[in-house]
C-alpha cells in the first residue's frame, strides 16, 4: 500500500451547516470549536452551523471557520487512528496542513488566519479586484493570456487547480480582457468567481510585507511529516521554509496541479479531503488517475471512510 495524503480545502467550500453533526457526536470536535469561539471573541460555530450564508462568504469569516471546520475533521480522524505520511492545503488551508503536520498549534493557527483573512480584506479594498475560472485551456495558454492582458493592468494567474482549469485575478478591466482573450483562445467556459477581492495576485502585494512580520514572530516546530506548499509544490518542513512559503502564496499562485503530481510521483495512492465540501476530490481527479480520492466533512463520510479503512 502506498503513502496517505490529507489535503485541506479554501475558500468556496464552506457552507452553513458545516461541522454540525460532527460537534453532536465527538468531545474532541467540539474542543475545536470551543477554542475557535473562546480565542476569536465572536460566535464562530454558530456561523458555521446556522450561517447566514451571506456573513460566512466573507473574506473574516470564511478563513477562520474553514480553519476550525478542517482542523476538528481532523480531529475526528486523529481519534480513530488515522495519520497522513504527507499533507497539503489550498490557500488557506495550507494552515490547516501545518496543523496536522505539527508545526504549529491550532491557536497559533486561528491568530494566524484571522490576521491574514483582515489584511487580505484590507488589500481587497485598497486594490479592488475580480477572479475568474478559465476552463478548458491549459496552464501555459492562461498564462500567455495574462501576459497580453496586463498591458491593460494588473492580471495574474491565482490557481492551478487542475490541467483544464486555471483561475486567473486582477484588476476587473484586466481581467475582463483576458477572459475575451480566453474566450476567443477557444475556453469550454469562463466562470467569474463570487469573491470579495483578487486574491493570490499582485493585488495583494500591501498584505505581504505585514504578514511577513507578523509569522517572523511566530514560532513554528519542525514538521512531523512534509508538507506540500502552494507557492513551489515543494516540500517544508523547517520552520523558516513555512514562513517564507506562506508569505510567497499570499500574493502568489496555488500550484495545486504540481502539489497533486509532486505527491502522486513520491509514492502517495490515497487522498483524504479533510474538511467541508468536495472541491478538492473534484479537482484531484482530474488531475491523476488511478488514485483513492475521498472526503471526511461530517459524521456520515467519516463513518464510510472508518468502514473501508476497516476492510482493507
Amino acid at each position: 500500500m502506498g503513502k496517505l495524503a490529507f489535503v485541506f480545502p479554501g475558500q468556496g467550500s464552506q457552507y452553513a451547516g458545516m461541522g454540525k453533526d460532527l460537534y453532536a457526536r465527538m468531545v474532541e470536535v467540539r474542543e475545536v470549536f470551543d477554542t475557535a469561539d473562546e480565542f476569536l471573541h465572536v460566535p464562530l460555530s454558530r456561523l458555521c452551523f446556522e450561517g447566514p450564508e451571506e456573513d460566512l462568504r466573507l473574506t473574516v469569516n470564511t478563513q477562520p471557520a474553514l480553519l476550525t471546520v478542517s482542523v476538528a475533521c481532523l480531529r475526528a480522524l486523529e481519534k480513530n487512528g488515522i495519520k497522513p505520511d504527507v499533507a497539503a492545503g489550498h490557500s488557506v488551508g495550507e494552515y490547516s496542513a501545518l496543523v496536522a503536520a505539527g508545526a504549529v498549534s491550532f491557536r497559533t493557527a486561528l491568530k494566524l488566519v484571522q490576521i491574514r483573512a483582515q489584511l487580505m480584506h484590507d488589500a481587497a479594498n485598497r486594490n479592488p479586484g475580480v477572479m475568474t475560472a478559465i476552463i478548458g485551456l491549459n496552464a501555459d495558454e492562461v498564462l500567455g493570456i495574462c501576459m497580453h492582458a496586463s498591458d491593460i493592468g494588473v492580471v495574474d494567474v491565482a490557481n492551478y487547480n487542475s490541467p483544464e482549469q486555471v483561475v486567473i485575478s486582477g484588476e476587473p478591466n484586466a481581467v475582463e480582457v483576458a477572459e475575451k482573450y480566453a474566450k476567443e483562445a477557444g475556453a469550454k467556459r469562463i466562470v467569474r468567481l463570487n469573491v470579495s477581492g483578487a486574491f493570490h495576485s499582485r493585488l495583494m502585494s500591501p498584505a505581504v510585507e505585514r504578514l511577513a512580520i507578523e509569522l517572523n514572530h511566530t514560532s513554528f516546530d519542525e514538521a512531523t511529516i512534509p508538507v506540500v506548499a502552494n507557492a513551489t509544490a515543494e516540500y517544508v518542513r523547517k520552520p523558516d521554509e513555512i514562513r517564507d512559503a506562506l508569505v510567497r502564496q499570499l500574493a502568489g499562485s496555488v500550484r495545486w496541479t504540481e502539489s497533486i503530481q509532486r505527491m502522486v510521483a513520491d509514492g502517495v495512492d490515497r487522498f483524504v479531503e479533510v474538511g467541508p465540501g468536495k472541491v478538492l476530490s473534484g479537482l484531484i481527479k482530474r488531475i491523476v488517475k488511478d488514485v483513492e480520492v475521498t472526503n471526511v466533512g461530517d459524521i456520515q463520510s467519516l463513518e464510510e471512510f472508518l468502514a473501508r479503512q476497516a476492510w482493507t
